[in-house]
């Protein structure tokens, strides 16, 4: 499903809003999305699932052409974790294993 879709879907449930108007509401949610997570923040969708940051320390690696080592600078990279409900509905029937 791509964003155009989502406009789409969000235009034909709610008949009330324009093509435009449902565009804007996603560009809305995701803008959030986005700064939120610019800022450092965590956001959480209950029922779906929440974003938030994960920081990559500093690292020696390869050159695969060369071997060279190289150095990989730190980083921050998004990461998301789906909600219980989207876990349920991906694997009916399946339960956590105990902790024993």
């Amino acid at each position: 499903m791509t964003k155009a879709d989502l406009i789409e879907k969000l235009a034909e449930e709610a008949p009330q809003l324009s093509r435009r108007q449902a565009e804007v509401v996603v560009n809305t949610i995701f803008d959030s999305i986005r700064d939120s997570l610019q800022r450092g923040e965590k956001t959480e969708i209950r029922g779906f699932g929440s974003f938030r940051l994960r920081h990559r320390q500093n690292k020696e690696g390869r050159n695969p052409k060369t071997g060279e080592s190289v150095s990989v600078p730190e980083k921050r990279m998004p990461f998301f974790k789906a909600g219980k409900e989207i876990k349920e509905l991906l694997n009916p029937g399946s339960t956590a294993p105990e902790l024993v």
